[in-house]
């Protein structure tokens, strides 16, 4: 089975060395599949016009033939979210998405995310820019709790995913290698469980 191209997208402050998302691009490419993990500019201050255009370059230079899946995490949710209720453009539509520890729309704790707040809430624009799309938060984030993520799941009439004790599913939660992943980008496979 040939494995889909993945553009696997970052919050803020980029992903290190240890983080699930570059340990998955490494499982992709090990395997011989496309992978696409770009660093946004300046990942410590972002602007969401900047990361608008430049996830938009990303899927433009996406291949066109085969499955093409979308990872994002944390504030590329947002950013996601943000591009889908952005103008339609049918060429940089995409097979699935993945949306893993979502910053709440409602967080207000970090002034440097305040322009990616706000973002439209519009199920059919999610579909129109994927055509399936899921929703995974870890118990116990402190930026999107789980009624929150819920109520942002049912607002998008999404499935959700909630990891026990998996707070923000990154680093300093002992998420590094997570083979659940692997296997939704590789098959599909759900719901995601934790590492």
């Amino acid at each position: 089975m040939s494995l889909p191209y993945a553009l696997v997208l970052h919050g803020l402050g980029g992903s290190g060395p240890t983080h699930w998302q570059n340990w998955l691009a490494g499982e992709l490419a090990h395997r011989g599949g496309q992978v696409d993990l770009p660093q946004f500019t300046l990942p410590d201050e972002p602007r969401l016009h900047v990361w608008l255009a430049e996830l938009r370059e990303h899927l433009a230079a996406a291949p066109t033939a085969g499955e093409r899946v979308v990872v994002a995490h944390s504030l590329a949710c947002l950013l996601w979210l943000h591009h889908a209720a952005g103008e339609f453009d049918p060429a940089l539509r995409v097979d699935r998405v993945l949306l893993v520890a979502p910053v709440s729309p409602e967080f207000t704790d970090d002034p440097l995310i305040t322009e990616f707040l706000g973002v439209p809430l519009d199920p059919a624009a999610v579909r129109r820019a994927g055509a399936s799309t899921r929703l995974v938060v870890g118990e116990g984030d402190p930026y999107c709790t789980v009624p929150q993520a819920k109520e942002l799941a049912e607002a998008l009439r999404l499935d959700l995913d909630v990891i026990p004790g998996g707070a923000h599913l990154n680093v300093a939660a002992d998420y590094g290698p997570w083979n659940a992943v692997l296997k939704w980008v590789r098959s599909d496979r759900t719901p995601l469980t934790p590492r």
